[in-house]
């Protein structure tokens, strides 16, 4: 019989977040009940967190590589910006408007992607410097566009934001009898489609398994024979990519653009990838876990806003809190791994010998 071999860490990381997500989904069906007994609470929470999912996936493919980008709420917001003026300046009503405001949006992110990733790849400026400048500098155009809020009043856009996926046989039985369908946006079904080609492309693809090696040792990618500035570069431009594509996702789920779109999502997105297994130190990682990672954050706060202390702070240091958990977990688990593995190592020429 064929020994079975233990998980990786990005795998062991990976299926502690799962775990934790539906042990804790799974307690609030039991205290709680109500909405969480529903299918739609979960297809709620997918709608409303559909953009970070999708950032989740560029921090995720960036921190596996070894860098970080704290530019992809800023770029969500000028792209979310850019977008609602255009569609409401245009005078198209038609779908042909909506077409070019989709190529607008990434548009935007391959050009914040492709300027931050060639500064930190071919200039070697450290990424944290030069995403902080991103950051300020998509949030500075954003108030130049403009200072108010802007309401789409596009009306083929706005009937695409209404447009659900109705799921019947996912629904639920109301008071009269009637079935009433589980509705899913848009939005979370290519948020779901992007997890899916991230995971495939991280794993199977020859670009993903270079970003792997270029997190896990630079040094030793580059005697693979690896374009680590190239490998690296395109991150990047595939992380700006996803920002603007959520961008376009977020002005799907609310169609209003303002200064103070996606606050902190960047904050989330780094969130969710930790806990979901990536390592801020490169080369583990996996963007199911990032996915579980929002799924986790998203049910902390439906848990707290259904319950008396439903203020924001407390979902903040809820939040802060079980980010502390699962970074001292993973160190802790990685280091009795590595222990192990180092008492495997020192026994075996014993074992050899005698």
């Amino acid at each position: 019989m064929k020994r079975r071999e233990p998980l990786n860490n990005t795998q062991l990381l990976m299926t502690i977040a799962i775990g934790i997500f539906f042990v804790m989904y799974i307690a609030a069906m039991i205290f709680m009940g109500g909405g969480f007994l529903k299918v739609q609470q979960v297809f709620d929470l997918l709608n409303d967190n559909a953009y970070l999912i999708i950032i989740g996936c560029a921090l995720t493919i960036v921190m596996i590589g070894g860098g970080i980008n704290i530019s992809v709420g800023g770029v969500i917001s000028l792209t979310v910006m850019a977008c609602a003026l255009y569609l409401n300046g245009t005078g198209l009503q038609n779908a042909g408007g909506i077409v070019v405001t989709f190529l607008l949006a990434l548009g935007i992110g391959l050009a914040f992607g492709a300027g931050m990733g060639f500064l930190i790849s071919y200039l070697d400026i450290q990424p944290f410097i030069v995403t902080l400048a991103g950051m300020f500098l998509s949030r500075g155009l954003t108030t130049i566009l403009s200072v108010n809020p802007v309401k789409v009043t596009h009306e083929p856009f706005l009937a695409l934001v209404k447009t659900k996926i109705q799921i019947p046989f996912l629904g639920y039985v109301a008071q009269n009898g009637n079935l009433i369908p589980a509705k899913l946006e848009i939005g979370a079904v290519v948020a779901l489609l992007i997890v899916i080609i991230s995971f495939v492309m991280l794993r199977y693809v020859k670009l993903g398994r270079n970003i792997y090696a270029l997190g896990g040792n630079q040094q030793s990618a580059l005697m693979l024979g690896i374009n680590v500035r190239r490998t690296r570069f395109l991150s990047y431009v595939i992380s700006g990519l996803l920002s603007g594509l959520a961008g376009f996702i977020f002005l799907m789920h609310k169609p209003a653009g303002n200064a103070s779109v996606a606050m902190r999502s960047e904050m989330d997105a780094i969130a969710a990838s930790i806990i979901g297994g990536t390592l801020l130190t490169g080369g583990v990682g996996n963007v199911i876990g990032t996915f579980f990672g929002v799924m986790i954050l998203a049910t902390i706060q439906k848990i707290i806003g259904l319950s008396p202390l439903n203020e924001s702070w407390w979902q903040d240091m809820a939040s802060g809190a079980l980010l502390g958990v699962f970074i001292l977990l993973q160190s802790v688990v990685l280091s009795s791994r590595e222990k192990r593995r180092a008492q495997k190592a020192a026994t075996a020429p014993v074992l050899q010998k005698g």
